[in-house]
């Protein structure tokens, strides 16, 4: 990948800053358009391997397109096309348990592929009767992306308000993952990001 495995550390005192505070943080051209592009190349390549995501865990898990209309691929941790991809988020992991004690062992995330005029219903990062899930990442890989386009990502914060985020490609959104529910709006065209959740063990 054209970008450095490394963030820059004033970039991940300011995630820390953020999620200690408000709890979330949009960073615009967290990626290069370069990386853009690669990564949303990745994707169409692999796109054979997505499988529709769904709802619930285990017995409970089915495909529901009333809530939820993407696909996704998981991204393993020893994929060499991923490498930097998978070194960027284990260098912020260690800067969140460094200054933020989470206690975060893993990341789990997907590719997520949202054909035009799917959605995701207002929902939180959590699986009932589960708190493994900490901090919620997304990276936008969708290049030359219009405010038009839709998709946008509409996070609903503690004060009874909504901020709505554009998917442009390179932008990254990190927030706590069981303090703020969210959905994804329809957009006019395919919607691609890596999404992904930091976990705990469970208490």
């Amino acid at each position: 990948m054209t970008d450095s495995a490394l963030i820059a550390p004033e970039t991940l005192n300011q995630i820390c800053d953020a999620l200690a505070g408000p709890g979330w943080i949009v960073l615009p051209n967290f990626l290069s358009a370069a990386t853009v592009g690669e990564l949303h190349q990745l994707a169409q390549q692999r796109r054979d391997q997505f499988n529709r995501a769904g709802v619930g865990r285990e017995a409970g898990h089915q495909v529901r397109n009333d809530i939820r209309g993407d696909s996704v691929l998981w991204v393993e941790h020893d994929d060499a096309a991923m490498l930097n991809a998978n070194a960027r988020m284990a260098a912020l992991q260690q800067q969140l348990n460094r200054d933020l004690y989470l206690g975060l062992i893993e990341l789990e995330w997907h590719f997520a592929s949202y054909p035009a005029g799917a959605f995701y219903q207002r929902h939180l990062d959590q699986h009932r009767e589960q708190d493994t899930r900490v901090v919620t990442v997304v990276q936008y890989l969708n290049p030359s992306w219009e405010a038009s386009d839709g998709g946008q990502l509409r996070i609903y914060l503690d004060d009874a308000q909504s901020v709505d985020i554009t998917p442009y490609g390179g932008t990254l959104v990190v927030f706590m993952s069981n303090r703020f529910e969210h959905e994804v709006l329809p957009a006019t065209r395919e919607r691609v990001s890596l999404t992904g959740w930091y976990r705990r063990r469970s208490l």
